[in-house]
């Protein structure tokens, strides 16, 4: 598709034109909720994590997204763009110092797009991620663009992790703006990258989101900041904030993991993000913070990005400037490493509409 396709496409969501379909208040059942769930609005399942080989490091972010339209289902061609599925991709090489990324967007069908229901199983010409036998996932795709490939099997050893109350994430003072929401932290990664004319064996640890929406932003958010941290000691932490135009928190939340497996979900108001040093963007011109100091019940930590400039322009996707990047997480009393993930902050550059 071209580039102005890529854009049109890239308007259908910006505003819904007909109601909403209101999401279903029931507990999450698997495998049936590790596939796509066609009538909410917004969908994505979101991949990142760090990968080693010998002394070099990387970092790596593989989203799909599935969004239905504003077509109606019913509508009689069978051409008719009803779902959309888009694709974003990113290698942060820590050591070089680069961020290499590509984007796709196909309407959902005839073989080159789909998100399946039933289990994960979603792919954008070869670019998929599939849940495969004994619960691990494979990830692959190859990018001309970016220069390079990957193709991961990411290894499950622990049932998901139910973000917000069982699973339903709250995302606003309103109730309606919320979504269904778990993790796969901990994914063992193993398998190849092809970057520069080599083929590098990686192994590393990866995190698995998947959540869908009818309303996840309230008219006052611009955007968000988010963290999914795996921790050394084999837990998981995550923490986000819905952020104002003027930088303060419209609503928070979270989750802490333990090792054991036993889990204590942050209230609204248990969690503070404060922004440290900026980075500015030379391309949207965005300032983001790639250091922060973050207070939620599990304590006191400092993120930092282990690369500043991971920042993705979408524009000919999703429509927007993000940044997305592999970052450090250290005890704020002792700056002792104890984790490492994903930093993701959005409505920097322009606020955020889905």
């Amino acid at each position: 598709m071209r580039r102005r396709g890529l854009l049109g496409a890239a308007a259908l969501l910006a505003a819904p034109a007909w109601p909403l379909h209101a999401l279903e208040r029931r507990a999450l059942a698997f495998p049936r909720d590790y596939g796509a769930h066609p009538d909410a609005r917004l969908e994505w399942w979101y991949v990142t994590g760090a990968l080693e080989a010998g002394s070099r490091l990387w970092g790596f972010q593989l989203t799909f997204f599935r969004s239905r339209t504003d077509v109606p289902p019913a509508h009689p061609s069978r051409f008719a763009a009803t779902q959309l599925v888009f694709a974003h991709a990113a290698l942060s090489d820590v050591g070089g110092r680069r961020l290499l990324h590509d984007q796709r967007v196909a309407r959902a069908g005839f073989g080159v797009a789909e998100a399946r229901e039933g289990d994960t199983d979603v792919r954008l010409r070869d670019w998929s991620l599939r849940r495969e036998d004994g619960d691990t996932y494979r990830a692959r795709l190859s990018s001309d663009a970016a220069g390079y490939a990957l193709d991961l099997a990411l290894a499950a050893d622990a049932p998901p992790l139910l973000q917000g109350d069982a699973g339903w994430s709250r995302k606003g003072p309103d109730a309606a703006q919320a979504s269904r929401y778990y993790s796969r932290p901990q994914l063992a990664a193993r398998g190849t990258l092809a970057l520069g004319g080599a083929e590098h064996a990686v192994s590393g640890t990866a995190w698995l989101d998947h959540e869908w929406s009818d309303a996840l932003l309230a008219p006052e958010a611009v955007g968000w900041d988010w963290i999914g941290i795996n921790l050394h000691d084999g837990g998981a932490l995550t923490a986000f904030r819905l952020r104002q135009r003027d930088g303060s928190t419209l609503w928070a939340g979270g989750s802490r993991r333990a090792p054991d497996g036993t889990q204590r979900s942050f209230g609204a108001d248990e969690v503070r993000f404060m922004p440290g040093r900026r980075w500015a963007s030379p391309v949207s011109q965005a300032s983001y913070p790639v250091e922060w100091t973050i207070e939620t019940p599990a304590g006191r930590h400092v993120l930092r990005a282990l690369l500043d400039a991971q920042e993705l322009d979408s524009r000919a996707s999703t429509g927007a400037f993000y940044w997305e990047g592999l970052s450090e997480l250290v005890d704020a009393a002792d700056g002792r490493a104890v984790g490492r993930g994903y930093l993701e902050m959005t409505g920097y550059a322009a606020a955020l509409r889905l």
